[in-house]
C-alpha cells in the first residue's frame, strides 16, 4: 500500500474511530492481543530490510547492521517477550487483605486505557515508534503514531506497512510536519508517549496537561560515564567507544561526558582514541559509521566544539573532514561555563573531566540534572555500590554502555528532567493499563458491627480493629 498524506483533521477522525472501536471491545481477549502482536512481528519480518534501507537514506549513511542490531532485533525481542508472558500479565492480581476485613479479598484488575498516542523521534525511528507500541498492544489498547518528519522516507513506509497489517481502528500512522506534531500532542488521548528532547518534552507535557492526558516522557540529558581508578582500561574502553559512537552519538542514552581520575587521564585518552580507531579505521566514507542526520544538527555540533575551543579547551579531532560523517572529537580542559557541559551533545563529541576523588566525581554528577543513563567502569565493588547509592538516573549500566535498554525484564525511563514514566515488558504493560483496585466483600462480613446506631462500646471495637490493620 502507498503512504497517504495526512492532515490535522485526520487526528480527531482517527481518534473517534479508535474510541468507538475500543468502546465496543474494551477488554480484548488474550487471543486478540496475541494476534496483534503476531501481526506486528509479521510486519517487521516483511518490511525490515526496506525500513533499514530507507533509514540509511534519511540519515545519508547508516549501516544496515547497526539498524538491525539497535532497532529491528530489540523490537522483535520485545514482541517475543510479550507473547511469552502475556497470559500471566493479564491475570487479575491477588493483593493482601487487612486482617480486619477478612474473609473479604482484594484484587487488581488490569484494563486497557483506550487510545494511546505515540510520538517518536528521528534518531532511532523504528525502535522508538514500535517498542512502545508492543507494550501498548499487549495491554489491549489502540494506538495512533506520529513519527518524526526528519526521517520522512521511513515515516511514509511505516504508515503504508501499518495500514497493510492493521485496521485504522487498531493502529494508524500520521505523517506530517511539526505543526501536525503539535496538534497531535494536544489531542485528548488516554495516554501519550513522547520521546525527544527535554525542551520539547516540557511543551508536550504542557499541551497534554490541558486535557489531563497522562504522559510517558522519554527525554535525555547528559549521561555520565564514570571511570573508576580500579578500571582495567585495556578491557572496557572499547565498550565506551562503541556506546559513544554507535549512531554517531545520536543516542539519548549515549555517554555524554566522561569523568576520569586525574592520574589516569593521559592513559585514558590514549586508550580511548585507540579503541575508537579500531572500531572505525576511518570515519569519512566509512559505510559502518553513521552520518549526522542533517546539516543543521552538524552545524550545532561544530558550534559546540568551537565554543569550547574559544574558552580554552584542548580539542582532539580523530580525523579531519567536512562531510556529515563527523569524526569523533575529544575535549580536554573543559569547564562548566562551556556549552558542551550544559547542553545534551547528541553527537560524537566527548568532553573529558578529571577528578581527584570519587566523592568529587559523584558531586559533579549530582550538581546537574538527573540523567537518563549512568555508566560506571571499574572493579572496586565498594566504589560501584557508592555510585549506585549516591546518584540518581533513569538507568545504569556497569562496565558497558546502552545494554540496559534492551533488557526486557528492566523498565526503561528517566527521572526528573530526563523523563517520567517507563515502559518495556511487564512495566510497559502496567504503564498502559489501568490497574483497577477491587475489594470483594464476603457474605460473612463483620462490617455491620460499626453501622449506626452507635453503641457505647464502639470506640473500644474501633481501637481493636485498628490494631489488626
Amino acid at each position: 500500500m502507498q503512504a497517504m498524506h495526512t492532515t490535522e483533521s485526520d487526528i480527531p477522525r482517527l481518534l473517534a474511530l479508535q474510541r468507538q472501536a475500543h468502546a465496543s471491545d474494551s477488554a480484548p481477549s488474550y487471543a486478540e492481543r496475541l494476534d496483534r502482536l503476531q501481526r506486528l512481528d509479521a510486519l517487521l519480518e516483511k518490511h525490515a530490510e526496506r525500513f533499514t534501507a530507507l533509514i540509511s537514506q534519511d540519515f545519508g549513511t547508516r549501516s544496515a547492521v547497526e539498524t538491525t542490531a539497535t532497532e529491528v532485533l530489540p523490537v522483535r525481542g520485545a514482541i517475543r517477550h510479550a507473547r511469552r508472558h502475556l497470559r500471566a500479565w493479564m491475570r487479575p492480581k491477588r493483593v493482601a487483605t487487612a486482617l480486619a476485613f477478612w474473609p473479604g479479598r482484594n484484587r487488581l484488575l488490569r484494563q486497557p486505557l483506550g487510545v494511546v498516542g505515540i510520538v517518536s523521534p528521528w534518531n532511532y525511528p523504528l525502535l522508538l515508534a514500535l517498542s512502545p507500541l508492543v507494550d501498548v498492544l499487549a495491554a489491549g489498547n489502540r494506538a495512533l503514531l506520529k513519527p518524526s518528519e526528519l526521517t520522512p522516507l521511513f515515516a511514509d513506509a511505516l504508515q503504508a506497512a501499518v495500514a497493510e497489517f492493521f485496521q485504522p481502528d487498531e493502529v494508524a500512522v500520521l505523517t506530517g510536519d511539526a505543526a501536525l506534531g503539535q496538534a497531535f500532542c494536544a489531542t485528548p488521548f488516554d495516554h501519550l508517549v513522547f520521546t525527544g528532547s527535554t525542551a520539547v518534552g516540557r511543551l508536550v507535557a504542557q499541551a497534554a496537561a490541558k486535557n489531563l492526558t497522562p504522559v510517558t516522557l522519554e527525554l535525555g540529558g547528559k549521561s555520565p560515564a564514570i571511570i573508576d581508578a580500579s578500571c582495567d582500561m585495556g578491557k572496557v574502553l572499547e565498550r565506551l567507544a562503541w556506546g559513544k559512537l554507535i549512531n554517531a552519538g545520536q543516542t539519548c542514552i549515549a555517554p555524554d561526558y566522561a569523568l576520569v581520575p586525574r592520574t589516569q587521564l593521559d592513559g585514558f585518552v590514549a586508550a580511548l582514541r585507540a579503541s575508537m580507531q579500531r572500531l572505525y579505521p576511518r570515519f569519512q566514507g566509512n559505510p559502518d559509521y553513521t552520518s549526522i542526520a542533517s546539516a543543521r544538527h552538524l552545524q550545532r555540533l561544530h558550534s559546540l566544539v568551537e565554543d569550547a575551543r574559544q574558552q580554552g579547551a584542548t580539542v582532539l579531532e580523530l580525523e579531519s573532514g567536512t562531510g556529515r560523517q563527523m569524526a569523533p572529537v575529544l575535549l580536554l580542559n573543559v569547564h562548566a561555563g562551556m556549552r558542551v557541559l550544559q547542553e545534551e551533545i547528541f553527537g560524537p563529541i566527548l568532553p573529558i573531566v578529571s577528578y581527584e576523588t570519587l566523592d568529587e566525581a559523584i558531586a559533579f554528577v549530582n550538581a546537574r540534572d538527573k540523567p537518563l543513563a549512568l555508566y560506571w567502569f571499574g572493579r572496586d565493588s565498594a566504589h560501584r555500590d557508592q555510585v549506585l547509592a549516591q546518584t540518581q538516573s533513569g538507568g545504569v549500566c556497569i562496565n558497558d554502555c546502552l545494554l540496559h535498554l534492551v533488557q526486557h525484564g528492566l523498565p526503561f525511563g528517566g527521572v526528573g528532567p530526563s523523563g517520567q514514566g517507563h515502559y518495556h515488558g511487564e512495566f510497559g504493560f502496567r504503564q498502559f493499563s489501568k490497574e483497577k483496585p477491587v475489594f470483594l466483600q464476603s457474605r460473612w462480613s463483620a462490617g455491620g458491627l460499626i453501622y449506626p446506631l452507635y453503641r457505647p462500646s464502639i470506640q473500644r471495637l474501633l481501637r481493636w480493629v485498628g490494631k489488626l490493620n
